[in-house]
């Protein structure tokens, strides 16, 4: 466990953890952790019958009844097993007109100036009238917050991508806009990590993007520490993503960037599929990837992770080897 401990907002959170036994679903309370697995499986079982826990967690939370750990003597694992992973792309306003203006500049010649106005007009166009960019990721990329990093055999620009992730605690199918925050059980953290050179297939350009092996190697969806039920967080759209690599800051973003919001990212994905309790939808990442900066990931590099009120990953990065 790292040094400070992560901290959440709110009264509670809940966790998955490790002792000397088996692996438990855990109630979060500052510094110390219920152990709920004499009343309940898993944090998944939690979320599907998320009306009826809620108040029983808050019950919980404020008794000594029960197995009680100190959370720094607890191994920290992936708070969930979900159902779908649904990961929103390019959905941060800054990160992608600063991705379109430096095409304008390389490939048509436009200047600097030209360039960001064209690309923010589009981007502008794209919010009235667009709709988001969603695909799925595998559920085995998931790792824990403090777990390593393994790069994987093939590839060198292994890339982070922070973002703010919510777990759906209610079932919908062609939600609207204004009821989509129903949906929602709580936040937590996933870094999206890619390797940016084996994004695109030069064998086959025009099936384009290949998204499950350049975003879906193990280890490569740390997640966690914590589920924040969603009552605590406050606004979504008014928190903090901040990404340090190797102490240097790297990505330092406020959520209101995002160009589609996370009412429109549920309403949009549940015209296609049925949400269910338990799954996990990524909401896009901020400017600030290391593409951008022209720095990779490299074995015994740290990733430092937060955002406002649900606590910090720190992921050591190792090679496959």
């Amino acid at each position: 466990m790292p040094d400070p401990l992560p901290t959440h907002a709110g009264p509670f959170a809940l966790g998955t953890f490790a002792g000397d036994s088996d692996a438990f679903p855990g109630l979060v309370t500052g510094a110390r952790v219920r152990d709920l697995s004499d009343l309940v499986p898993s944090v998944r079982a939690l979320v599907e019958d998320w009306d009826t826990w809620l108040p029983r967690l808050h019950e919980l939370s404020q008794s000594a009844d029960g197995t009680w750990h100190d959370l720094a003597a607890l191994r920290t694992l992936t708070p969930i097993e979900p159902g779908l992973v649904l990961q929103s792309g390019a959905n941060y306003r800054k990160h992608v007109v600063d991705l379109v203006a430096a095409e304008k500049e390389s490939v048509h010649g436009a200047t600097p100036e030209e360039a960001r106005a064209d690309a923010e007009k589009m981007m502008d166009e794209r919010i009235r009238s667009g709709v988001p960019y969603v695909f799925l990721g595998s559920p085995r990329a998931i790792c824990g917050p403090y777990d390593d990093i393994v790069l994987p055999e093939l590839g060198e620009q292994h890339d982070w991508e922070l973002e703010l992730a919510l777990v759906i605690g209610k079932s919908g199918r062609n939600i609207a806009v204004e009821d989509a925050l129903d949906h929602v059980a709580a936040y937590t953290i996933s870094n999206d990590l890619t390797t940016r050179d084996r994004l695109y297939r030069p064998d086959l350009k025009a099936i384009g993007t290949d998204w499950f092996t350049a975003k879906n190697a193990d280890t490569f969806l740390p997640t966690g520490p914590f589920l924040v039920p969603a009552a605590f967080v406050g606004d979504p759209s008014d928190l903090r993503i901040t990404l340090r690599h190797n102490g240097v800051v790297r990505q330092d973003e406020s959520t209101k960037d995002m160009i589609f919001d996370i009412p429109r990212l549920i309403a949009y994905v549940s015209t296609t599929t049925t949400l269910r309790p338990g799954d996990l939808l990524l909401t896009g990442s901020p400017a600030g990837n290391g593409a951008h900066w022209g720095v990779f990931l490299k074995t015994g590099d740290v990733v430092e992770s937060e955002i406002t009120g649900l606590g910090h990953q720190r992921n050591t990065v190792r090679s496959h080897a």
